[in-house]
This record gives structure tokens, C-alpha cells and sequence, in this order.
């Protein structure tokens, strides 16, 4: 059985002699546009004790490479990794994050645990208040984990039919195949906070080569992959149903859900509960949110049972219609 814990287990440690070392993270950090707020981001999540490994989409303006590039260069921290074309629902998401893990952990210094963000991705926390929540967790993993076939039965397709990922987008043409055997899938989210252990096991194990063989050719197989991987196989790490994102999640056709984005209308919502980081802002929409988020780096955590509520009068009050002009499904909505 799993060491699967809700994200409302306790997070104390066991008693200890002594302080424990405080533990350093590793960041995979995925950017395609908007260099001037990834910048931002940056300086917020950055710690000489981390270490950050930067994946520009081979589809991004060369000039924000070369921009971004030049930003990083006096960080001796920081790595960027070889740039992937990554295709919106394709299997080569998944393979960028595992390329990444891999290069991360190849790079022959010490680190505790990997972060996944992408460029329109910011913390709620600072990095010291990050890294103090980790050194008393650790061990835990958190990552969104729910069965895919009793949770989300929408997304099934996803999976039971053979997709192929093409040069710029996912071919229209497929077929339906039985599911892996013997293997129940599950779905969460593309976000994670995984312990060292955990990425060792999903880039090492000789058992997760099946899946990768399988899942290449699924549907936004990065909301679905890692889930399946770490529930189906021996991996026996403690996994916690909790990827500490404050995301707002609205259904954006049958199978696809979309993230809401942030504005100064959302500031209460993303100082309740226990989240770290949150997603997603674009400074084209508002630039200000993030400088009023600031205050908040340093303050304890607020647990709150109001934040479903809150999160459907925001969704109301200001569209209230997904892409298709229908209403939103607030029984749908996830946070």
C-alpha cells in the first residue's frame, strides 16, 4: 500500500537530538514568453544555497533566449538546460521535466528536493519560509494525486486513445487501445515538490521505462505521468495529495481545464490555506498583483476552509463563462 497522505496530514517531524541541516532545492523553471516577469519570479525564488536549471521553449523569440540568458549569466547556480519544442498536450512536456530531473541530478552537488515552475509562476512565500516548510517535511513528496477513472472519467480518452505528437501540435487522428495492464491511472497536475529519492526512482527504476513507453503516446500526459508512475510501481517514498499551488482550475471545453489568471481581485484568495506558490499572473493582464503579494513573503501560514467559496464568488463576479460562452460549472472548478 502507498504512504499516500491527504494534504491535511500532520507535518511535524519526529523528535530529534538536534536541529536538522536545512535543506537545499533544486528549481526546474520552464519559460516561453514574458522575460521581464520571469526576472521577477527569478529574484524572488532565489537562494545561493539553491540551484536552478532554466528550459527556454525552442519555440520561444530567440531574442527573449538571448535576453534571459544575459539576465543569468552572473549566477553561478544557475544551469540552462538544452532547449525542447515543447507541444502544448504532448508527451514532450513530460520528457522536458524528466530531462531536467536528470540533468539536476547529474550535476554532482547536493540538493533535497526539486521545485517545477513555470516562468508565469510565483511564490507566496519566501524562499527562507520554503525551505524552513521542507527541512520539517522531510521526506514528504507533494503532488496532486487523485484515481483518474473515478475522479476525472472526462479524461479517460486521454489515455485510452493513441495520440501522436507532431512538430507543432497533436495529430487529429487516433485510436482507441487498451490501457496499460494491470495499472490504475491516476491524474493530478503538472506541479511538484519531489524529494531527491523520489526523482532518483522515477529517472533510475528499470519499472518506469513501461510507462514512458505507453505515455508518449497519451494526451497532456504532464497532468497524469508522474502520478501513475509513483502509485503503480515500488516506489515507497510518502507522497502527500498536495501540489502547494494556489491554482484556480475552470473547465475550458470536455476534457481540458484551464488556469484562471490572477489579479489584484484574487489577493485574498491567495493568502489563505498553506500554498507556497501560485499560478498563474501575466503582467499583460496586471503587473501589479505580484508587487502586493510581496507583503505577505514573510507571514505564517493561514489555514482556511473559506477558499472554495471565495474562489467561486471571484469566478462569478467577474466572467462567469468559459471559452465555448457557457457558464462555468462551479461544482467543477478545482483548487
Amino acid at each position: 500500500m502507498k504512504n499516500l497522505l491527504s494534504a491535511s496530514a500532520p507535518k511535524g517531524l519526529l523528535q530529534r537530538e538536534s536541529a536538522p541541516k536545512i535543506i537545499n532545492i533544486a528549481y526546474l523553471i520552464l519559460v516561453h514568453r514574458l522575460p521581464e516577469q520571469f526576472k521577477r519570479m527569478f529574484k524572488a525564488v532565489y537562494h545561493p544555497d539553491n540551484f536552478y536549471l532554466i528550459h527556454i521553449d525552442k519555440k520561444a523569440n530567440e531574442e527573449i533566449g538571448e535576453e534571459i540568458t544575459d539576465f543569468l549569466s552572473p549566477y553561478s547556480n544557475v544551469f540552462i538546460q538544452d532547449s525542447q519544442k515543447v507541444v502544448w498536450g504532448g508527451y514532450s512536456m513530460v520528457q522536458a521535466e524528466l530531462d531536467g530531473m536528470k540533468h539536476l541530478l547529474n550535476l554532482g552537488v547536493e540538493w533535497d528536493y526539486f521545485i517545477n515552475l513555470s516562468g508565469q509562476d510565483y511564490p507566496l512565500k519566501s524562499q527562507a519560509i520554503i525551505r524552513h516548510f521542507l527541512t520539517e517535511n522531510n521526506g514528504k513528496s507533494y503532488i496532486k494525486i487523485a484515481d483518474q477513472e473515478l475522479v476525472r472519467p472526462e479524461t479517460m480518452n486521454r489515455i485510452e486513445n493513441h495520440f501522436e505528437e507532431l512538430e507543432e501540435n497533436i495529430s487529429l487522428e487516433t485510436h482507441t487501445r487498451d490501457f496499460m495492464k494491470d495499472v490504475t491511472p491516476y491524474i493530478g497536475g503538472q506541479w511538484m515538490i519531489l524529494t531527491r529519492n523520489c526523482c532518483e526512482f522515477i529517472c533510475n527504476s528499470d519499472e518506469v521505462k513501461r510507462f514512458e513507453n505507453y505515455y508518449v503516446n497519451t494526451l497532456i500526459a504532464d497532468e497524469s505521468f508522474f502520478q501513475t508512475v509513483l502509485m503503480n510501481t515500488s516506489y515507497d517514498g510518502i507522497l502527500v495529495d498536495d501540489d502547494k499551488r494556489a491554482i484556480i482550475w475552470i473547465p475550458d471545453g470536455d476534457i481540458k481545464l484551464r488556469p484562471k489568471t490572477f489579479t489584484k481581485t484574487d489577493f485574498a484568495f491567495l493568502h489563505l490555506g498553506e500554498n507556497i506558490f501560485a499560478r498563474k499572473f501575466d503582467d499583460n493582464v496586471d503587473n501589479e498583483i505580484i508587487n502586493d503579494m510581496k507583503s505577505y513573503y514573510h507571514a505564517p501560514f493561514n489555514p482556511s476552509e473559506k477558499k472554495f467559496s471565495i474562489a467561486k464568488q471571484l469566478l462569478k463576479s467577474e466572467f462567469g463563462m468559459n471559452s465555448d460562452g457557457k457558464e462555468i460549472e462551479l461544482d467543477k472548478v478545482i483548487l
